[in-house]
């Protein structure tokens, strides 16, 4: 996807450190980029943080940026979510040494997930440990397999595996608990 003429002129105002080009950048990309940031962390404060220290790291890196390789987009959504990963890393030693090739699969209730809103789920989802709740992202909103969540977060693939098993388990019983 090519950049705008509007993107290409934030993006060398980002690269010159131009304040309003960099403020101008931040409210574009607010909305989409502070979900990210919510699903990644427990409340609003340190989803703030995230997104701030996310952009400071878009702001310093912007010299980097390859248009033929992304579009702005994706290439501040990587780092966000990258940065949102480093928080978890740095809030948490959650790095449990459990080895389960198999973890079992609990199911959910899909009917119940369908009937609840975007902000219940989000709520649900926020009530898992960080690590559990950084793998749960990673795999099934951001798309990543095992191998690839275990290079990001420093773990074994048994490691996500586990974490995953136990996100459904977690949001399994939430969801039995309030009787959706």
């Amino acid at each position: 996807m090519a950049n705008s003429i509007a993107d290409i002129e934030l993006i060398n105002g980002c690269i010159k450190n131009d304040r309003r080009a960099q403020e101008q950048l931040y409210k574009q990309f607010y909305g989409p980029m502070a979900s990210i940031c919510l699903r990644y962390t427990r409340n609003q404060e340190d989803a703030i943080e995230v997104l701030h220290n996310g952009f400071l790291k878009v702001y310093k890196n912007m010299h980097t940026y390859d248009a033929a390789r992304a579009s702005l987009y994706t290439w501040i959504r990587k780092i966000i979510v990258n940065t949102a990963i480093d928080f978890i890393r740095q809030r948490e030693k959650f790095y449990t040494r459990i080895e389960l090739e198999k973890a079992e699969e609990p199911a959910i209730d899909a009917d119940a997930v369908q009937r609840m809103s975007t902000q219940e789920l989000l709520q649900l989802v926020r009530k898992l440990s960080p690590a559990t709740q950084g793998v749960f992202n990673l795999y099934v909103v951001e798309g990543y397999n095992h191998r690839e969540i275990a290079s990001l977060l420093g773990i074994s693939e048994g490691t996500s595996k586990w974490h995953l098993s136990e996100a459904r388990k977690q949001l399994q019983h939430l969801l039995q608990t309030m009787q959706v």
